[in-house]
């Protein structure tokens, strides 16, 4: 029975191209010189047509084994270095790549050889393993396998799930409504992927003002991870009182509801209307003050000099009788 190590240096000579787009990898170089993939008909779910992916799973204190496929239909020889990562999400939820150590799945994976030479047009077929630690957390711990070789890198995805319990759960959290935008956090609170899907609804004053959904998030949350995500509103009302409802649902009955309520003043408007009347007011002040400096009675009372006038003239006819 051959070894392990001779296993790993079975090469198999004149490639085709269309054995090699079988193989297509998740992840490909894309000068086209090299590419990894899961190896066809291997795994727990193999496929005729090739897998995009490698998909095990296990219990935990379990080694699953697998296949992986380095390809170089190039002129030149290639050394490709074999590693395993932990999945991460971007900020905007997309699958990732942890850059640090790995200390899940990309942990737990051994190759037979972790530098591969692959001759001119050829493919090496490198099994590996992945050791489930005992205690390990049920649920989905979804990694990849990276290769390295002349600064570049490619990958393929390891969908890795422990057997046992399983849960689907998230929450919406930190729900603000602006002009312009909705933000957003959605929180995997589970131990499985997510792929969710959203519903917004906004109600104003005398009606409803906006209706969507629901639609698919552009997200793939991993367990444990927050995104914050935003949902354009183009024609948010200049001058209305809002409340907005998200509602996220997801494979498995995972569902969430947050609300959030929202003041939209067209301020502007109140400012140039208050520069107004602050500007009337003044005017009136002034004109008030003008007409005390210069003696002149307002409009509609009486002159005070007059009226002395009359009664001087009244007290002296008084005194010329007497």
């Amino acid at each position: 029975m051959p070894s392990l190590l001779s296993v790993v240096r079975a090469l198999t000579v004149a490639l085709l191209v269309m054995g090699a787009a079988q193989a297509a990898p998740a992840y490909a170089d894309d000068s086209g010189a090299w590419s990894v993939a899961p190896s066809a008909g291997g795994g727990t779910r193999p496929a005729k047509d090739g897998r995009p992916y490698f998909y095990v799973e296990g219990t935990a204190g379990s080694v699953l084994e697998d296949t992986v496929t380095v390809t170089n239909p190039g002129p030149k020889p290639r050394t490709v270095e074999l590693s395993g990562a932990d999945a991460d999400n971007t900020r905007g939820g997309a699958f990732s790549l942890e850059r640090d150590k790995p200390n899940d799945t990309g942990s737990w994976i051994t190759f037979a050889e972790r530098e591969v030479k692959v001759p001119p047009r050829t493919r090496a077929e490198v099994p590996f393993s992945v050791s489930v630690p005992e205690g390990a957390v049920p649920g989905d711990h979804p990694g990849a396998i990276v290769a390295r070789e002349g600064g570049r890198d490619a990958a393929v995805r390891v969908h890795l799930r422990v057997s046992g319990p399983t849960l689907s759960a998230l929450t919406v959290e930190h729900v603000k409504a602006g002009r312009g935008r909705i933000t957003y956090d959605v929180v995997n609170r589970g131990n499985t992927v997510l792929s969710p899907r959203i519903e917004v609804h906004a109600e104003g004053v005398f009606g409803p003002l906006l209706d969507r959904g629901p639609r698919a998030l552009p997200v793939e949350l991993l367990p444990g991870r927050r995104v914050t995500l935003t949902e354009p509103w183009a024609d948010a009302p200049a001058l209305d009182s809002v409340e907005v409802t998200l509602t996220v649902t997801a494979s498995g009955g995972a569902r969430a509801e947050a609300t959030a309520s929202a003041r939209f003043v067209p301020w502007g408007a109140v400012a140039g209307a208050g520069a107004g009347v602050l500007g009337l007011v003044a005017a009136g002040v002034w004109f008030v003050r003008r007409r005390g400096e210069s003696g002149e009675p307002p409009p509609g009372e009486p002159e005070q000099g007059g009226t002395e006038l009359e009664l001087a003239g009244a007290g002296t006819g008084r005194g010329e009788q007497l």
